[in-house]
């Protein structure tokens, strides 16, 4: 949805409306705690963006790299959403290779729910060495 009166809008504004962040606050935190780059130049919230900017967004352990294609500051569809950025190729194969490699790797479920009766007991019996 590009607004043909707008040349820029507030970063925090546009990654609400391309749906990266479900609220404009969660948006601003990742801003603040540079999660959200330019280049390589760390972006504040009132940061302005253009049709053409690229982007890199860290998402817990991915890493996005993307181009704008359009402007919004107003939230839209999901499809609209995806109409505002491209993710580049590069992006798109490194996230892959890190999906691939993480799936790989064997994982450790660790219980932490608040143990019963019988888990106590047991943990008691460890520690006397029983």
């Amino acid at each position: 949805m590009k607004n043909d009166s707008q040349d820029s809008v507030r970063i925090d504004k546009w990654l609400w409306a391309a749906r990266f962040f479900k609220t404009r606050q969660l948006a601003i935190k990742a801003l603040k705690s540079s999660q959200i780059a330019s280049g390589r130049q760390h972006l504040k919230p009132a940061s302005q963006v253009r049709v053409g900017d690229e982007l890199t967004i860290k998402r817990g352990v991915y890493e996005l790299q993307v181009e704008i294609l359009g402007l919004s500051e107003k939230r839209g569809s999901a499809t609209v959403a995806q109409s505002l950025y491209v993710e580049t190729d590069q992006s798109l194969r490194a996230r892959e290779a890190l999906k691939q490699q993480l799936a790989a790797q064997p994982r450790i479920d660790i219980d932490r729910r608040k143990p019963d009766k019988r888990g106590i007991r047991s943990h008691r019996a460890l520690k006397r060495g029983d």
